[in-house]
């Protein structure tokens, strides 16, 4: 916690505080995994999530608004003391407030993870029909768009875009579908001409007034599945430079997926914590 700041919100990465008419967001360096919150700290993660993110708002300013005021721990340096401004640094964001829309807004360029687990279930995926014979990892014909509720506790839920829709405004919930799939195209293409494929990944938006804003993280390894391009092949589970290789870890373990998370052993530390970096010098050249 920092000293002199009121906290506002405390998620499972980030940690929120409220300065009055923004917010100060704090990529922490811990990690979750199937919406627990594991002891181990991955070293520099908050950084890198933040570098990524900052990356990707200036790609995607053309396409959408987003919620960013400022990254300077500069900025707060009247109101914090000396180690925590050294904490900071490279670690914050500094937002709008915004009253947020509830639901995880996923878009699905292939088919992974819970997607490829209800699949197999039923050829669809969050209500969407599917075509026979797909594999996992498997690129899908076009991107699909696939909302979840937002768990404070516990984990998220795939829901129907006829869900969503029942829940919020509609208008709403149509641009949000429409927009979320152009930042996927559009951060897609980018991303497979710097090696990686982009399989997935989360948005979250906010209402600015009666303005849509992109808010929270973006694109990163945290939000998204990240895969190396010259490596895939579907049919099997993909390589990534995500957390995808912890969850796999974590899936060898007798663990019920409840908390307390188990502690993750040094080496699968420092496999992360490169795996991150890796995707930061992929997509920034940084």
């Amino acid at each position: 916690m920092i000293e002199g700041l009121k906290i506002f919100r405390q998620g499972k990465v980030r940690d929120v505080y409220d300065l009055g008419d923004k917010l100060l967001m704090v990529a922490t360096d811990r990690i979750s995994c199937f919406d627990v919150i594991l002891p181990t700290l991955i070293p520099d993660k908050g950084k890198i999530l933040t570098e990524v993110s900052l990356f990707w708002f200036s790609f995607l300013k053309d396409t959408v608004k987003n919620h960013l005021f400022s990254a300077k721990a500069s900025d707060l340096f009247e109101t914090i003391s000396g180690s925590d401004q050294e904490y900071l640094q490279g670690r914050i964001m500094i937002v709008k407030k915004c009253k947020v829309v509830p639901f995880e807004c996923v878009v699905r360029g292939y088919l992974s993870g819970s997607g490829w687990k209800e699949y197999q279930k039923s050829q669809s995926v969050c209500g969407i029909k599917l075509p026979e014979g797909l594999k996992e990892s498997s690129k899908l014909s076009e991107p699909i768009f696939t909302p979840a509720t937002k768990a404070e506790v516990g984990h998220d839920e795939n829901v129907s875009f006829e869900y969503m829709r029942s829940k919020i405004d509609p208008t709403l919930a149509d641009q949000i579908k429409q927009l979320s799939l152009d930042i996927y195209r559009k951060a897609a293409d980018y991303a497979d001409k710097k090696g990686i494929i982009i399989a997935d990944t989360k948005f979250e938006f906010g209402l600015d007034g009666d303005e849509l804003i992109l808010i929270d993280e973006v694109l990163t390894p945290d939000s998204s599945r990240f895969w190396p391009k010259a490596e895939y092949q579907p049919g099997r589970p993909q390589n990534s430079f995500d957390k995808q290789f912890v969850r796999d870890y974590l899936e060898t373990l007798d663990w019920n997926k409840t908390p307390p998370g188990p502690v993750l052993p040094q080496e699968i530390v420092k496999k992360t914590q490169s795996k991150y970096r890796e995707a930061l010098e992929a997509l920034t050249n940084r």
